[in-house]
């Protein structure tokens, strides 16, 4: 790695922990906060409306990194970010923070799209395959240490501060990339396609929309809902319309027949809706099933931010050798191992069994989503690497808010009738409901493992990085 490599990879490793860590980090401190601003019935807002400004801007921040450059948009981003973390940390409502959050999200639809692109660029093929690997740990830390610096700032601090803490470390990734990074950009005219973003943005937000609030705050089959389908339809047809005509679309649909990059995709769509199926409803077993704290229920999924970085470092490496298709079959075949045994764990089930399993899908997901980046990246040249990169990340958001739509909607269905007056779930019917889950994850991972055999065998070749 050459200097100017490595003070670009700092930058980018202090925006990807600022961004990884957010998630963990706020879901710690959420019940304090809750207890200063009062609105616990908007709690659910506070990780959604974040969730939704981020996946609707991160193909837009993807095509406008390449028309005008990865350094503006990372640079604009990164800044909005923390605006955001200081204006939520100044909030004196829950309604403020969920409009700073939104705010916040914005800026993580820059930053960690833009971030891969640039990996992307200033990397050859060889060091991007093990560069993933490095920045796929990162993730591992944060999902390990979030809790922990959380819950210190909570007791010892204030809740404020998980959000201030995020604007020196921003301010010197901001430093960094601007004082080093140096684009080489071809002085053209350039059409923006307005259109495009425009019945994207609407089309996109109804549609999450949809999914984030049906079944809870509106019933599936209530006039709110066909009203968010009916747009949702409208404007997304529109937009496929637009990006058919326009000279230089927001999302070029010649983009998806490159098997590199749709079989890739939506593979990451389908295993992000098992992640979020994990991720959600083990804890909800430890707790609800098994009636252990709400300690070890949090402690549950740290095998996976272990397992996640080991699979992601090693099948990194071995990419270069032998390609994407073995890599991402061994990854995705993990997969189904892992939620297999899922679907088999009983209420005399041992913890330490299911850390097992838990650590056998981070495997899997190192070995397969961290691959499908590099592999996405390396299928096209620079003037679509950022809408190719950020694609990838925009529908591993959305899997995730589908899975959780639907999977909630099972869950909810097979315990509605059980709650007792109190709200109050039998342990044996709540197993029964989140078996129900673990099953359907299970499909998705059979269904997985036969996509990835349509992967081209072909090995990328390395190609000259940016200087």
């Amino acid at each position: 790695m050459t200097a100017y490599q490595r003070k670009i990879t700092i930058a980018l490793m202090i925006a990807t922990f600022l961004s990884a860590i957010e998630v963990t980090i706020v879901s710690t401190a959420m019940p304090t906060i809750v207890n200063k601003l009062g609105g616990l019935e908007l709690i659910s807002w506070v990780y959604a409306v974040y969730l939704l400004t981020s996946a609707v801007t991160t193909p837009i921040f993807g095509k406008i990194a390449d028309l005008f450059g990865r350094k503006k948009v990372f640079l604009f981003g990164c800044s909005l970010f923390l605006i955001g973390s200081m204006l939520c940390g100044l909030s004196q409502s829950m309604e403020q923070l969920i409009l700073f959050r939104a705010i916040q999200g914005i800026g993580a639809g820059a930053v960690v799209p833009i971030t891969f692109t640039i990996i992307g660029d200033i990397f050859t093929f060889e060091e991007r395959a093990r560069v993933q690997g490095l920045f796929a740990s990162i993730w591992g830390v944060a999902g390990i240490f979030g809790p922990l610096v959380g819950g210190f700032f909570v007791d010892y601090v204030s809740w404020h501060w998980i959000f201030y803490i995020n604007i020196p470390f921003g301010l010197l990734s901001i430093w960094l990339i601007s004082k080093n990074l140096h684009e080489k950009l071809e002085k053209r005219a350039r059409k923006i396609d307005y259109g495009g973003a425009i019945t994207f943005t609407i089309g996109t937000t109804a549609l999450l929309y949809a999914l984030l609030t049906g079944g809870n705050e509106y019933d599936w089959n209530s006039a709110t809902m066909y009203l968010l389908l009916i747009v949702t339809v409208v404007f997304l047809v529109s937009f496929f319309a637009i990006q058919k005509r326009h000279p230089e679309p927001m999302i070029p649909i010649k983009l998806f027949h490159i098997r590199e990059v749709s079989v890739p995709n939506l593979i990451s769509f389908l295993a992000s809706a098992i992640l979020i199926g994990v991720t959600a409803y083990l804890p909800l077993w430890i707790q609800g099933v098994l009636k252990e704290g709400a300690i070890f229920s949090g402690m549950i999924l740290m095998p996976m931010s272990i397992g996640w970085p080991i699979g992601a470092t090693v099948g990194s490496r071995l990419l270069v050798r032998y390609g994407a298709k073995p890599i991402s079959l061994l990854g995705i075949f993990l997969l189904v191992i892992g939620t297999f045994c899922l679907t088999l764990i009983t209420m005399a089930t041992p913890p330490w069994m299911i850390l097992g399993m838990v650590f056998i899908l981070g495997l899997g997901f190192g070995f397969s989503i961290t691959i499908f980046t590099i592999v996405v990246q390396s299928a096209v040249d620079w003037s679509l690497r950022g809408v190719a990169t950020s694609s990838n990340t925009f529908l591993r958001t959305l899997g995730q808010t589908l899975g959780v739509a639907v999977l909630g909607t099972f869950l909810n269905h097979q315990i509605g009738s059980h709650a007792d007056s109190n709200a109050q779930v039998p342990p044996e019917v709540l197993a029964a409901a989140i078996h129900q889950n673990f099953n359907i994850v299970a499909v998705l991972a059979v269904v997985c493992l036969a996509i990835t055999f349509w992967l081209p065998k072909k090995k990328p070749q390395p190609e000259p990085a940016e200087s």
